[in-house]
């Protein structure tokens, strides 16, 4: 093996050889352009996905007309060319302690909102969307904190049972910011895996069970530093993922990347979490109206942000790159105070072009487990 410069001339350059060496130093500068604007390397989004609050702000409390729900709704499943909009809808909310007590009144059967019902269910299931229930939300935080003081254990099983009964995963929803009942919900979580276990490979939906956290690692803190520690491991997985869920109105691109990138790096002493274990979050509408990221995909933050949750790298957590996908918030009438995705406010050409852009699979694709 020769040393470095054996073989080379000596002496000043001749023409020959600074012509040679312009030629590779433009070649060199053809490459360099071609990479910046070459596909990297990127992982699909396996989530695509939106809360839905129906049209009685997130209560559920009446039983609707089908007719009528489609039509406030078709946009979900038929973005135009009749693929769905999405691959998974979250139906929010049910109350921990109603679903504790299996409340029958007017408004709720065996704890369950009597608005959402087997129908609506399969509504959404029989066009290959996964189906969820999400406990709690920040009104019913309370109602959390009661329920898992009362019985954690049975409030589990409830939760279990209900699955079961409609086919559907579970989403925790607990925001207690500052003293949240950790050991209650570890018996939450430990009393619904009795009777569902983790699987990575499962292919029965209420095996499903996860968990929201914030934007970044500074709201929810305390359940986020336990979760991430105990729920959201690689080496063993208790739940399925986490949401890193919308902040109090829409953010940048930048502040959601680098909330979302904070979750990825840690914040002591919060641990990193693998970027295959939480998706990111995104507003559908506002006060002033229905957002781009529900109308209008070329300018809306699932393209600003698209590259990133399809290729952050972790950190020193889980082995595979990019998040798992998005979740938007929300679909139907979720408040007073902000618009409702019905038409004519439908989010076909916002997040249902998306759906066409980033190949939404449906049925959904297996979580990455690393």
């Amino acid at each position: 093996m020769l040393p470095w410069g054996a073989g080379l001339a000596k002496g000043p350059p001749t023409a020959y050889s600074m012509g040679r060496a312009l030629r590779v130093l433009g070649l060199f500068s053809i490459v360099m352009a071609l990479a910046e604007f070459a596909p990297i390397s990127a992982n699909p989004i396996r989530i695509y996905g939106v809360w839905h609050c129906g049209s009685d702000l997130c209560g559920w409390d009446t039983v609707g007309e089908m007719a009528d729900f489609d039509r406030k709704n078709h946009w979900l499943i038929d973005r135009g060319n009749g693929s769905p909009s999405v691959n998974l809808v979250v139906l929010s909310f049910v109350d921990p302690l109603r679903l504790l007590n299996l409340t029958n009144d007017a408004h709720n059967v065996e704890g369950i909102p009597v608005g959402i019902t087997p129908d609506i269910v399969a509504y959404f299931t029989s066009h290959k969307i996964r189906v969820m229930l999400s406990i709690g939300g920040f009104t019913y935080a309370k109602d959390w904190d009661e329920a898992l003081a009362m019985n954690p254990k049975q409030l589990g099983l409830h939760a279990a049972q209900a699955a079961q009964r409609f086919g559907v995963g579970i989403e925790i929803d607990y925001e207690n910011d500052h003293r949240p009942n950790l050991s209650g919900l570890q018996e939450f979580i430990t009393a619904y895996r009795s009777v569902l276990p983790y699987g990575a490979a499962s292919a029965n939906p209420a095996s499903r069970l996860t968990i929201d956290l914030a934007l970044d690692d500074d709201y929810l803190a305390p359940l986020t530093q336990y979760a991430t520690t105990n729920w959201l491991t690689i080496a063993h997985p208790v739940l399925d993922y986490a949401n890193a869920m919308v902040s109090s109105e829409q953010a940048s691109a930048s502040v959601l990347e680098e909330g979302w990138k904070e979750h990825v790096q840690g914040k002591a002493p919060i641990p990193p979490l693998a970027p295959a274990k939480f998706t990111g979050s995104l507003y559908l509408a506002n006060r002033g109206g229905a957002s781009a990221e529900c109308t209008d995909f070329r300018n809306s933050l699932e393209k600003a942000t698209g590259r990133f949750v399809k290729t952050v790298k972790p950190h020193g957590v889980g082995k595979t790159k990019g998040m798992l996908g998005y979740m938007f918030w929300a679909a139907g009438c979720p408040g007073s105070r902000s618009a409702c995705t019905v038409p004519p406010n439908t989010c076909e050409k916002g997040v249902g072009m998306g759906a066409k852009v980033y190949k939404i699979a449906l049925p959904m694709l297996s979580l990455r487990q690393h």
